[in-house]
């Protein structure tokens, strides 16, 4: 919620009576809050590494953080301002990203490790409609400043139940922040996993950013309007393929060596990216809104299926002391070679042309991803 309730509002912002900022401006917020989230991730999963006894305690300061900074979002009169709050969002985000994965992950029941994933990372898709649905809900009724307070206040209680989460950490190798991240780039499968990840998220941090305003733009739909069905078309979407994923990651891996389980988790990553391409370009091209969000509903199906195991492959495919700085360096690469790009890029495009030629760039990154993850077999050094 508190990365697509800026998306939701961004038009209101972006106003001459509010902040008043181009299209360049409007997509540099979102590179703030991932500049917070990619440069202090791999920090906090090498603090979880070396010391995971202080991970419920991260998960928390995280989420306090970023709750906040959200709040403080609303409180933003001039665009410094709102890139700093931006950053802070992303800080939080990054301490719990890095680290949550990693208690599911040691939980008892490999074969069920697929599902148990797919359900936290639920959160993706039900969260960022939420953001949409009561961003749009909240903008009409209190104003744009007020759905920043209403998204972010509640956080900062929520943040202390993660102190209740039982974390029965056993201690690992203690190594060097930068012995961590060599053994990590010398695994092929965690390698071509994060390549693949970085395309996918470039395409997805467009969409998710730009969607409401292109609806509202070249539909002629009410802002309000257009964050509701958007909202409910990922609810549904995300709810269908981070499932099916998630069962069919189980499925795949079941009984193989951790390697050829990689390689399963991939492949599966490999057809959502190469079926939801061509429905991400079709609803680009579509002619009407109803036939936009058709579209947008089966791309984003097949995009959500990617969710858990392309996670479960980035856990698996390394040593079990560095899964946390596994899942660090990742959110890292995924964000300074992905998503921290395309909202800008789209944006200064939409300045000199329109948002549609724009937007035609990520549906190449989600085909991309998708090639980059089909040619896949089982390396000799899998973790």
């Amino acid at each position: 919620m508190d990365r697509t309730v800026l998306a939701a509002v961004l038009p209101r912002i972006e106003a001459k009576d509010a902040l008043d900022l181009d299209e360049l401006q409007g997509g540099a917020l979102a590179t703030a809050f991932l500049v917070g989230y990619f440069l202090t991730s791999p920090i906090f999963g090498a603090v979880a590494d070396r010391a995971p006894h202080l991970r419920t305690k991260l998960m928390t300061l995280g989420v306090l953080i970023w709750s906040v900074a959200t709040f403080l979002t609303g409180r933003a009169h001039d665009f410094p301002s709102m890139l700093a709050a931006r950053v802070l969002v992303g800080v939080g985000e990054a301490s719990y990203a890095a680290v949550a994965p990693t208690l599911i992950d040691d939980m008892p029941g490999l074969n069920r490790k697929g599902r148990l994933l797919a359900v936290f990372y639920l959160a993706i898709p039900i969260g960022s409609a939420l953001g949409y649905i009561a961003g749009g809900y909240l903008e009409k009724h209190v104003g744009w400043r007020g759905a920043f307070y209403v998204v972010g206040g509640p956080g900062a209680l929520l943040a202390l139940s993660c102190l209740l989460i039982h974390d029965d950490a056993k201690p690992h190798l203690r190594v060097a922040l930068t012995k961590m991240i060599q053994p990590l780039l010398r695994e092929p499968l965690y390698v071509r996993a994060v390549i693949g990840y970085c395309a996918q998220t470039f395409a997805l941090g467009g969409f998710s950013y730009w969607a409401p305003k292109y609806i509202h733009a070249r539909y002629k739909v009410e802002l309000d309007h257009a964050n509701y069905v958007f909202g409910g078309v990922l609810i549904v979407a995300g709810f269908l393929g981070t499932a099916i994923g998630g069962a069919w990651s189980d499925r795949a891996a079941r009984g193989a060596e951790r390697g050829a389980a990689v390689v399963s988790h991939l492949r599966i990553c490999a057809v959502s990216g190469l079926c939801g391409a061509p429905f991400a370009l079709v609803c680009l091209l579509s002619t009407s809104a109803t036939s936009f969000f058709v579209f947008i509903f089966v791309s984003s199906t097949f995009l959500f299926l990617s969710t858990s195991p392309i996670n479960a492959a980035l856990l698996q495919s390394v040593p079990v002391h560095l899964r946390a700085s596994a899942m660090a360096l990742s959110i890292f690469a995924i964000h300074l070679f992905g998503d921290l790009w395309s909202p800008p890029l789209v944006g200064a495009i939409a300045d000199r042309t329109t948002m549609q030629i724009g937007m035609f760039v990520l549906p190449v990154a989600i085909l991309a991803s998708g090639l980059v993850w089909f040619r896949l077999r089982v390396g000799t050094k899998h973790g």
